[in-house]
């Protein structure tokens, strides 16, 4: 690393206090009040969850925005990104629990069918390829509401479409796909998620993110019968590839909207970020690069599989560049860091151990960690030269 080293900024956003193009702002500002001159590169990124869209227009794409569907059935305004036929559509701008009012939750009601308003609209604007980033869900239904809202018929023993929600799923009596929108004949549609659950079971959708969403132990049993049962249906329907799709990778992902995709609409699955970073043009800004900044909120056991942070290290540690990581806190050991690829880490925490101060102050703060890194990292402020 040279006295004119080039860092690039790829770090997520601090949930619940600064946004990713905020964290690249301030750390930005940090690093330019040790070395004013210093040639810095912000590249916002995300992993197909809450923050995916924001990423998409920091780095170029046009945002666009629709009427959609909530979780709770009323309308809301999402918004996705468009550029040159590829649309980066993030599942919680319409069917998210941020869209939830304060202390309400929905567990067997909330519905993905605005996520299918939303990838309808991308479609109906030239779209060929459609990124459908899925996290943050307020929803538990099998991705059953996306898929009424592209045009499957979901119908009760009286041939009624079924009611919204997991809690409908136990009403299904038929499922026919055949009416899907003919716009989505021929697109590529990739499944952008970080995790990568089964449709039920102890590991499903239900069990592991229902609770988060307001369900209760009987409503995780209830949701996951539900899940299973849309499953039996589905393969009725469309025949193996249903119940094959039901333990597939990325199935139970966003309360089981991953499998809607998968099995309606014959989404690949791929890690959130790795797609997000080919979407974001992140190869050749790291290929020019010296050194690689990242970080989240927390970086802790999750981030290890498959948040922004570890997907950023493993493409530059590939490539031969250093990374270091900014987060609020800290949450797992020097070996596991390492073991990621990071070579070190400014939480805030070391900073101001409040972590509500943390949250409150994290502009400052995040500057006065990036002011360090600088001395720390870049030869120019008296750092070890790589």
């Amino acid at each position: 690393m040279t006295s004119t080293a080039r860092v690039l900024i790829a770090a997520d956003k601090f949930k619940g206090s600064l946004t990713a193009v905020q964290v690249a702002e301030h750390v930005t500002t940090g690093l330019r009040r040790v070395l004013p001159d210093l040639d810095v590169v912000p590249l916002p990124v995300a992993d197909g969850g809450d923050g995916t869209v924001a990423a998409a227009v920091a780095a170029g794409f046009e945002r666009r925005e629709a009427q959609v569907t909530g979780p709770l059935g009323t309308p809301v305004t999402a918004a996705f990104a468009l550029r040159d036929g590829t649309a980066v559509v993030e599942m919680a701008e319409a069917s998210g629990l941020q869209l939830l009012p304060a202390g309400t939750f929905a567990p067997l009601t909330a519905t993905t069918r605005g996520t299918g308003e939303l990838l309808l609209a991308a479609a109906a604007l030239g779209a060929r390829t459609l990124v459908l980033g899925v996290g943050g869900s307020a929803t538990t239904d099998g991705g059953a509401g996306m898929l009424a809202a592209l045009g499957a018929r979901l119908l009760d023993a009286d041939g009624r479409e079924i009611g919204p929600g997991g809690g409908g799923l136990r009403d299904l009596a038929e499922a026919d796909l055949s009416g899907l929108d003919p716009r989505l004949a021929g697109l590529e549609i990739v499944l952008a998620s970080d995790v990568d659950n089964p449709l039920t079971g102890p590991k499903g959708a239900a069990a592991v993110y229902g609770p988060q969403k307001g369900a209760t132990a009987q409503d995780v049993s209830t949701l996951d019968d539900a899940l299973g049962h849309f499953a039996r249906v589905l393969e009725r329907a469309v025949g193996p590839r249903a119940a094959e799709c039901a333990q597939a990778p990325g199935a139970g992902a966003a309360g089981g909207i991953g499998y809607g995709a998968l099995v309606g609409l014959d989404a690949a699955f791929r890690p959130g970020i790795e797609v997000m970073l080919d979407v974001l043009g992140f190869a050749p800004e790291l290929e020019r690069a010296d050194l690689v900044i990242t970080g989240e909120g927390s970086l802790d056991a999750q981030t290890l599989y498959g948040k922004a942070p570890a997907g950023v290290a493993a493409a530059a540690r590939k490539a031969g560049k250093p990374v270091v990581a900014v987060c609020g806190r800290l949450a797992i050991d020097e070996a596991s860091v390492q073991a990621a690829g990071i070579n070190a880490v400014y939480p805030l925490t070391d900073l101001e151990p409040d972590p509500a101060v943390c949250i409150a102050q994290a502009g400052p703060l995040l500057e006065r960690a990036a002011e360090r890194l600088a001395r720390e990292q870049l030869p120019a402020a008296g750092g070890p030269a790589a």
